[in-house]
């Protein structure tokens, strides 16, 4: 008989959980400066949700250098021959870097008013931002161990939390500009629409896979993990702000930035417990 080692830890601590959240706002907002290019209404948006993306970036790329053992590591990811590209990390740590390149020449051309290449650079910011929900979605969706998370629908429920965050800290920073609001909030509508039915799907085949999806769905749904995951996403931050913006409240300003900030509770808390719940299988045996 061998001996076996049965890790009773997770491996993703919840500090990716905070960087799955601040780089989908991240990723959010930069698609809504490059739209303030093109709808008129968000024009006061460009530079402050720039700025405010950058910000973010800055912040997620602290969190995933801090998470290093050897802090120092990150600069492998500026060396193309240490890479190995079949790794999606790979591609995501290139994306990262890309985007931020891209950003800082966006923001200087926004110093600048040079509205030509600014407009250029918005687009390619925005292609790029694209990729950072795709990635980490993709991330994982690739560990086929872990229930819930081997789905090829994660990375477009991490889009759909992007779009959902980003128009939510939108609606925050466009205050009373009221034609924002209402373009927003059509945003925040359909997103926080996708991200629910999206969810649905995944509790559907989650409840009646086999034992191991099973045991997911029970921590999902139930103590302290189903208190985050049910209470916090799907009921207040999904649920909640979704039928508040069909309601006669929701085409209010005031009530547009109070669903903005019931999604970005849900938001915050459906990354968390996605991340953390498949991983707590694993520490009750």
């Amino acid at each position: 008989m061998g001996d076996y080692v049965w890790f009773h830890d997770v491996s993703w601590h919840s500090a990716y959980a905070i960087y799955f959240f601040v780089i989908g706002i991240c990723a959010g907002l930069s698609f809504f400066s490059f739209l303030s290019w093109h709808r008129a209404e968000l024009a006061g948006l460009r530079k402050p949700a720039a700025y405010a993306s950058f910000a973010l970036l800055a912040v997620g790329g602290v969190l995933l250098i801090g998470d290093l053992s050897q802090p120092m590591r990150f600069l492998n990811v500026l060396n193309p021959f240490y890479l190995h590209f079949t790794s999606p990390l790979a591609w995501g740590s290139l994306n990262i870097v890309t985007f931020g390149v891209a950003s800082v020449a966006y923001l200087l051309m926004l110093r600048k008013g040079n509205e030509k290449s600014g407009k250029r650079l918005a687009l390619v910011v925005a292609l790029l931002a694209l990729g950072l929900p795709i990635y980490t979605g993709y991330d994982l969706s690739v560990h086929q161990s872990r229930p819930m998370w081997n789905t090829p629908v994660m990375p477009v429920l991490f889009v759909a939390l992007a779009m959902a965050s980003g128009a939510a800290v939108s609606s925050l920073l466009a205050g009373a500009n009221a034609a924002a609001q209402t373009t927003l909030r059509q945003y925040l509508i359909w997103s926080v629409g996708a991200v629910g039915v999206i969810l649905v799907s995944m509790l559907g085949t989650t409840h009646y896979g086999g034992s191991a999806e099973e045991l997911t769905y029970i921590i999902l749904t139930t103590g302290s993990m189903g208190l985050i995951f049910v209470g916090l996403g799907i009921v207040a931050g999904t649920v909640a702000p979704f039928a508040l913006l069909l309601a006669p409240l929701g085409r209010q300003q005031g009530g547009v930035m109070v669903a903005a900030l019931l999604v970005l509770v849900g938001s915050a808390a459906l990354r968390y417990a996605i991340l953390m719940a498949p991983q707590q299988v694993q520490t009750l045996f």
